[in-house]
């Protein structure tokens, strides 16, 4: 119970952290027995969506749908397992799961477990090149590069450098007082989910103790910088997107 409306949530005009506190469920033509979460969405000026679905432990089958239009997907299971059909096959993911679809992919995400995953949307900007592939993994097989030579920050690259694809999905781990090593200013946006752990993310000139089922949109050149704290290590999932010309 929240005491005197009281909440970490704060949307400002350039970023945005979203605690689970407050969210509202939204229901969507087609689909049943999933709670849909929007978290961020150009309705809040974002250029990217970013849907939270969690698949109930029932014994009947629970359905989302992404139909085959001008939006391409990536996204990433927490927890339990879920069945995927795009381009004609059907997956298994389980912890862990990574799935990135192209546009004009239609995309189904079943279930009859309790489950949980994020998956990030947008519409697909094209560089001049195909359109890029699907990407099917498992983040638990990816291996962690030390970010600028850091070994307490690791940084984990889903998606393939690739020029068709002008999104970019990675996981970023930090051990306990780990920090980005500077306060990064880019053109880039963020859409990012707190994994694991507990830290202090600065977005513009405000400091924010963020922790496990958080989100958090950056715009593009709002001042970001982050430090792992507590414990444990700290881990979060973020997109952004790349290898565009402005």
């Amino acid at each position: 119970m929240t005491l005197f409306g009281k909440t970490r949530t704060k949307v400002a005009a350039r970023h945005a952290l979203i605690a689970p506190d407050g969210l509202v469920p939204s229901d969507f033509p087609g689909w049943q027995g999933v709670v849909a979460n929007v978290i961020l969405s150009p309705a809040m000026g974002a250029n990217l969506s970013q849907i939270l679905l969690t698949f109930p432990d029932e014994e009947s089958d629970s359905l989302a749908i992404f139909p085959a239009d001008k939006h391409e997907h990536a996204l990433y299971l927490e927890t339990g397992t879920v069945q995927v059909a795009y381009e004609g096959k059907e997956v298994t993911l389980e912890p862990g799961g990574f799935l990135f679809t192209p546009c004009e992919t239609e995309l189904r995400i079943t279930s009859q477990t309790a489950a949980r995953l994020t998956l990030f949307r947008k519409v697909y900007q094209q560089g001049g090149q195909d359109l890029p592939p699907s990407v099917l993994g498992n983040a638990n097989e990816v291996m962690g590069e030390p970010f600028l030579g850091n070994e307490k920050a690791l940084l984990k690259t889903l998606l393939p450098i690739d020029p068709r694809y002008d999104l970019a999905m990675n996981i970023f781990t930090y051990q306990p007082g780990a920090t980005l090593p500077f306060v990064e200013t880019h053109i880039m946006e963020h859409g990012l989910l707190m994994l694991s752990g507990q830290g202090i993310y600065r977005l513009e000139d405000d400091y924010y103790p963020v922790m496990q089922g958080d989100a958090i949109w950056m715009a593009p050149y709002c001042p970001q910088w982050f430090v792992a704290m507590g414990d444990e290590p700290a881990s979060y999932l973020y997109y952004k997107d790349v290898q565009r010309l402005p």
